[in-house]
């Protein structure tokens, strides 16, 4: 069900079963499979991919090429009680340009997902993800990193390294991966 009110860019494709509710706003190209929720204020980004069973809350706000995998999980409320009305406590989760959300990972209300971050299937982000972040785990903890193609990075000594399938050179300093410019 497509309510009205709501804003669909061109290309857009929405599956059976789902519900795109009134005052949000999907991006073109983008992909909303079977079974998925986009709740009001929600803000998707051009090219972005649903899979089934996915739902989308209030708060949610996403780039472009964006992934959601099957059945991947949001919050947005920190301590939702059934008889406790608390919509006036919604927290924003922004899911930046690239990230990936493995299927049936939940992500706790209030986070950032990082440009091109990595949510490994199954795992609970409790906390931010950085840029090119690689996370796995309950709770999710930094595992590595992942180039923009979806290929885990290997650092070098220089803190250098080349993703295996684009061939996309990055640096990393710190806790702070960044492709190096001209590449891609």
């Amino acid at each position: 069900m497509i309510d009205e009110g709501c804003a669909i860019g061109k290309g857009t494709k929405v599956w059976h079963f789902s519900h795109i509710m009134p005052g949000c706003s999907i991006g073109e190209d983008c992909i909303i499979g079977q079974n998925v929720l986009v709740a009001t204020g929600v803000v998707l980004g051009n090219r972005v991919k649903v899979q089934n069973n996915v739902s989308l809350y209030t708060g949610i706000s996403c780039e472009d090429d964006v992934f959601f995998g099957p059945s991947s999980v949001f919050t947005n409320v920190k301590n939702p009680r059934s008889a406790v009305n608390r919509k006036n406590q919604f927290k924003q989760t922004i899911i930046r340009k690239g990230a990936t959300v493995g299927a049936n990972a939940t992500v706790i209300c209030g986070n950032e997902l990082g440009t091109y971050a990595f949510i490994g299937a199954g795992s609970v982000v409790t906390k931010p993800v950085p840029a090119y972040g690689l996370v796995t785990g309950n709770p999710a903890i930094l595992r590595g990193w992942m180039s923009e193609a979806g290929c885990r990075l290997h650092f070098d000594a220089e803190g250098r390294a080349v993703c295996q399938e684009s061939g996309d050179k990055y640096r990393i300093k710190g806790q702070v991966v960044t492709k190096v410019a001209g590449t891609g």
